[in-house]
């Protein structure tokens, strides 16, 4: 080795060594918090979260409505284009690791003053032989020209694999998207089949009050009764009458929401008249352990993390210096009718750098802290999605526990009620019961009626809720 290329050497191993001197200390990320084994003394690992959700719903009608919904969606629509733009960035990073190579060609013409060194040159020397160079000279040239970085530090594989993370982890958002989208169709049709209940035992309701209000008014023309119970019969039937209106607006604006998610404008929604799907006997929720790959926004998370790691290589592959090396090769001539004249017209180039930052490093230690931060934002996030999903499994879990138990309880306390209805109904015919304990009984009988379907409804969107939270949906 000579003594050039030993002083070029020296002076790159000088400059590389300086470079990684001044990288900043990478900060840590917290440590991973595993969760328990377990979400009860149960572990047994069958989970629900495996049954695909045309399986996991039995009502025909709630299946039709989601699978227009998973092909409509307008933000699931959004969400297919997010993954295109991210499929986008992976294959623009990996094009950076390839040469760039142009083909082009022009013509100029140029003048330079005679009383410089180029133009008292020009006047001194032939073109041609015989022929000066001209006072107007034009160029003609056509050809090639590439530019490469050569990837030493791995800066743009590293580059390439965070935005093929990075697209991967929208794969899994779309999946995170389906699955809430599934679950909100179905919490949704659940509420309108509720409201749709409702309204008939409060239709019901009225027609019976309507029937005691005519016999009041027929008591009250003999003497029985006073005005004053005429008055209180008229305003339980009005009460009922208000509670449907409810109801009924309730139920448009519940319609509205789910033709929404459909993609389409509002519409007549087609249901089951009752609750017809069957509850599960049994709660299967697996283990803990499971919602890391059965959760798409956990596994979103995690892959946000990976990404957000080689982003912080990336950065700091920017405090060292990198290697650029371009090349040229085409034809030039004054006239076009030389430029295929060879070999005088042939021109070629090359030329290899090696480029670094030495001083006013700021901006790169701002992104290199940027990546950084972020990278410890992704970690908690990864760890605060396990934490969620984990708390969300236990709460409804436990709801699903209390709320067959209390169903079961407003059961009992509705049918005594309603059957409370119809002995004061008959003590009051007889009178043997005044017309207060009659309208204490069909208000109470009404309202227990009425949040017996309510718990329902709440029992079903639990084990929705449950099914979203284990992961089920997406498959």
């Amino acid at each position: 080795m000579n003594k050039n290329n030993k002083n070029i050497l020296l002076g790159v191993t000088l400059g590389l060594s300086l470079c990684a001197c001044s990288v900043p200390k990478l900060m840590q990320a917290p440590p991973a918090v595993n969760p328990p084994i377990a979400y009860t003394n149960n572990k047994d690992t069958t989970n629900m979260a495996s049954i695909a959700w045309n399986q996991f719903f039995t009502d025909p009608q709630l299946v039709s409505l989601i699978d227009t919904a998973v092909h409509n969606n307008l933000d699931l629509m959004m969400t297919l284009q997010e993954i295109e733009i991210a499929k986008s960035k992976v294959q623009f990073a990996s094009g950076k690791l390839l040469p760039t190579t142009t083909i082009g060609m022009g013509m100029g013409v140029e003048k330079v003053g005679r009383y410089t060194s180029q133009g008292a040159g020009d006047a001194s020397a032939d073109i041609t032989p015989g022929q000066t160079v001209p006072e107007n000279l034009t160029d003609v040239h056509i050809g090639f020209q590439t530019s490469w970085e050569a990837d030493i530090l791995g800066k743009l594989k590293n580059a390439k694999k965070s935005a093929l993370t990075n697209y991967l982890a929208t794969i899994e958002g779309k999946k995170w998207v389906t699955t809430n989208l599934i679950a909100e169709v179905a919490n949704t049709y659940y509420e309108l089949v509720g409201i749709n209940n409702q309204l008939a035992i409060i239709n019901t309701s009225i027609e019976l009050q309507q029937k005691q209000l005519d016999v009041v008014k027929a008591q009250k023309e003999a003497a029985v009764v006073t005005q004053l119970a005429v008055k209180q019969f008229e305003a339980m039937v009005y009460n009922a009458q208000n509670i449907a209106f409810n109801l009924t607006q309730n139920k448009i604006e519940a319609e509205n929401k789910l033709n929404l998610l459909l993609g389409r404008y509002p519409q007549t929604i087609q249901m089951s008249k009752g609750f017809n799907q069957a509850l599960p006997s049994a709660i299967n929720v697996g283990i803990p352990s499971q919602l890391l790959k059965n959760r798409p926004d956990i596994q979103q998370a995690e892959l946000a993390l990976t990404a957000a790691k080689l982003d912080v290589k990336v950065a700091a592959a920017e405090f060292y210096p990198s290697v650029n090396i371009g090349a040229g090769f085409g034809l030039s001539a004054f006239k076009s009718s030389y430029l295929f004249r060879s070999p005088e017209s042939i021109m070629y180039s090359m030329l290899a750098d090696v480029a670094g930052p030495l001083i006013n490093k700021s901006a790169i230690k701002a992104a290199f802290a940027t990546a950084n931060a972020s990278q410890i934002e992704a970690a908690y996030q990864y760890q605060k999605s396990i934490l969620n999903g984990f708390i969300e499994v236990s709460n409804q879990v436990s709801n699903l526990h209390n709320l067959e138990a209390s169903f079961q309880i407003k059961n009992k306390e509705a049918a005594a009620l309603v059957a409370s209805v119809e002995v004061s109904s008959d003590l009051f015919m007889y009178g043997k019961a005044n017309y207060l304990e009659v309208l204490t009984a069909q208000r109470d009988a009404l309202a227990a009626q009425l949040e017996l379907i309510e718990i329902k409804k709440q029992q079903y969107n639990a084990i929705t809720n449950l099914y979203k939270s284990l992961g089920g949906g997406w498959q």
